[in-house]
């Protein structure tokens, strides 16, 4: 009598695990690629893309993801390519081809136009972390833009600095792709706006901490602002170095760089007075965004999020939503034609930096504010106001 009491009580808990087991088994993965720099003068950059994919990743998962009946896990991928373009595409071709990844993310222009030479060949929906409007100008069917067009910040920026400081400007960007594509817009729009270039010297940011010499060179020209940008670190970097070299006037800062992450490496916003960038998640008093903050925070006690983290954990979100509404974690075309709408869905927690859709080219569209560092503190513009649209 007890044996059989055993042997029944043993079948229940076979059925149970069986039962689980089978339930673990139903869950398919979809993976989402990632090559990015993960080592390197831009690591830090490349990893606050990722941990922003990754939260929401964790976040999708908790909740569970549905896609034409079956459930599915979200797997980031991350390949590190050291911000080298020719190691983006074979890193991508990797996850295409032997993590069978429907969606890659990339980070950095020359990456993504590397990957825009084979993406729709392959069927791969192209996630390209970069403000440049040239990007999908290229009319590449299967890329979507994650920042806003870069372009919104070249006249606002040039305006505020030129009414604070002056019309001088010395250039001391970095030398990448996309700090070329700044560099080469913002000296056109300063000069039509009635300003002078007196200097310019480009530095490899990636490649060096010390930038004595090259800011020398730029400060020489008695500049009144200065051009300045790359990874956030090097970045403040260049910054010290102006102010060691007694540059009084203000930055305009590529926003590729974060002034709460410079202010870190620099003691703090008062090195960084007259800055104009885009506005750190920190300092956005939107109730929106400090709920990301706090979020993000819970998780990862020794960091602040920026806007990288918070737009990459939007596109991974916008992603799932996009593949919900099109039945379907493989068929590429079909995720990216409903990632307009998926974007336009976004819960408000999932969206805290408020985008509102895509261009008819595939560009994120969205309500910018960016911030300009006064009397030690944060300042927040909106730029349509700025601008005077509504």
């Amino acid at each position: 009598m007890k044996m059989k009491k055993q042997l029944k009580q043993l079948s229940l808990a076979m059925a149970v695990g069986l039962a689980f087991a089978g339930s673990a088994l139903a869950q398919e993965v979809v993976k989402i690629g990632y090559s990015g720099p993960l080592s390197g003068g831009a690591a830090q950059y490349g990893k606050n893309v990722l941990m922003g994919m990754e939260m929401a990743a964790n976040e999708i998962n908790a909740k569970g993801l549905e896609v034409g009946g079956k459930k599915y896990k979200v797997e980031i991928v991350p390949l590190d390519d050291k911000y080298n373009p020719s190691e983006t595409a074979i890193n991508v071709q990797r996850l295409v081809q032997q993590h069978k990844a429907p969606v890659v993310l990339v980070p950095h222009s020359g990456g993504i136009f590397a990957v825009q030479a084979f993406n729709e060949k392959t069927d791969t929906l192209l996630l390209g972390y970069s403000s440049l409007p040239t990007l999908t100008a290229r009319g590449n069917k299967l890329t979507v833009r994650i920042p806003p067009d870069i372009t919104i910040y070249q006249e606002p920026f040039s305006k505020y600095e030129m009414g604070r400081f002056g019309k001088k400007a010395g250039l001391a960007p970095a030398d990448h792709d996309y700090a070329k594509a700044w560099t080469t817009m913002f000296k056109a729009t300063w000069e039509k706006s009635g300003g002078e270039i007196v200097s310019e010297n480009p530095m490899s940011y990636n490649k060096s901490t010390d930038f004595y010499s090259g800011v020398s060179r730029v400060v020489q020209g008695k500049p009144d602002v200065m051009f300045i940008g790359g990874a956030s670190e090097p970045t403040a970097l260049v910054a010290k170095q102006a102010r060691d070299l007694g540059f009084k006037g203000g930055f305009v800062v590529m926003d590729q760089a974060k002034l709460d992450e410079m202010a870190k490496v620099v003691g703090g916003y008062g090195p960084l007075e007259g800055s104009i960038g885009v506005m750190p998640l920190t300092e956005d008093t939107d109730p929106n965004v400090q709920a990301f903050v706090e979020r993000f925070k819970k998780a990862n006690t020794d960091k602040v999020p920026t806007t990288e983290i918070s737009l990459n954990y939007s596109a991974v979100h916008a992603t799932a939503i996009a593949m919900k509404l099109a039945g379907t974690v493989t068929d590429a075309k079909a995720i990216r034609a409903n990632m307009d709408k998926a974007i336009k869905s976004l819960p408000k927690e999932n969206n805290p930096n408020s985008l509102e859709g895509l261009d008819d080219k595939g560009g994120t569209l969205a309500n910018v504010t960016v911030a300009a560092v006064e009397n030690g503190k944060i300042k927040a513009i909106n730029l349509r106001t700025l601008n005077g649209s509504k």
